[in-house]
């Protein structure tokens, strides 16, 4: 029997009330409340957000992030910087001992990103998974060299025309994982850019040229202009498929809202933890 989880389209809201929701539904599902759920989300002001592990202060260009009305948020999750802005966001909560999920992180993360390779092929997309071949690839998966997520594909990261084309990130806590991550439609690089640090213009220039042939967005690929109510749609079927799971639309209740806007105040919205590294 196809399993049953919960499907929460959350619309655009601030950094804060996004990474607060994605954290309360790992706890619900924790205390059992919830079943495994998906939720896609976007962001309103555009955001800049950085991995659990990221020197705030040593990596991020803070005049920058102001000039350009950005939010910024430090996210439970590990993986670098990323720039939300044209995008669709999702988020899956599932237990670690969900039916046939593998108890290794990048098999895991294999099992979960089905549902967005099969949300990239339902919108025309040839995408497929990013697998090391050689050990200097390994290397770079396991040292990063820029602050930026999208610069190199890790392991079962989306790949259209060996270019990286979705970036995600995980947790485990309290048994359950948290995977969440950004589709794109559209991504000015130059602005990217313009939001982290460097240790010279040339480095920034290299780097920059590297960044054009390594990552790039739906409509830079696609032949015809496609809008996020389709991809919307494409991943909420693509999920499906690729979980083999069918998707209950669910609305949060008042109360619940009011526990994430709490948690928002208390944790995400503090300099403590958005400054503390």
């Amino acid at each position: 029997m196809t399993e049953k989880w919960r499907f929460i389209d959350s619309g655009k809201s601030d950094p804060y009330y996004n990474m607060a929701c994605d954290e309360a539904l790992l706890d619900w599902h924790s205390q059992g409340k919830i079943p495994p759920t998906i939720r896609f989300y976007g962001w309103n002001p555009a955001t800049l957000s950085i991995g659990y592990f990221q020197k705030a202060h040593k990596e991020i260009n803070f005049d920058m992030v102001k000039e350009h009305n950005l939010g910024f948020v430090r996210r439970p999750t590990g993986g670098r910087g990323v720039l939300h802005e044209h995008e669709l966001t999702y988020s899956v909560i599932v237990a670690e001992n969900y039916p046939n999920m593998p108890k290794s992180v990048t098999e895991a993360y294999r099992v979960i990103s089905q549902g967005l390779l099969e949300g990239f092929k339902l919108l025309g997309l040839d995408a497929y998974f990013a697998v090391p071949k050689t050990d200097e690839e390994h290397l770079k998966l396991k040292n990063p060299r820029s602050s930026n997520c999208f610069d190199v594909p890790s392991w079962y990261e989306l790949v259209v025309e060996g270019r990286k084309i979705a970036g995600s990130a995980q947790t485990r806590q309290k048994g359950v994982i948290l995977q969440h991550g950004s589709i794109l439609l559209d991504l000015d690089v130059d602005k990217l850019f313009s939001l982290f640090t460097y240790p010279s213009e040339r480095v920034k220039e290299r780097m920059l040229r590297a960044f054009r042939e390594k990552a790039v967005a739906i409509n830079a690929i696609s032949t015809r202009r496609i809008e996020l109510r389709e991809v919307n749609e494409a991943f909420q079927k693509g999920f499906k498929l690729g979980l083999d799971i069918e998707l209950e639309p669910y609305v949060l209740t008042v109360k619940e809202q009011e526990y994430i806007q709490q948690l928002a105040k208390d944790k995400y919205l503090s300099d403590d933890w958005n400054f503390r590294r």
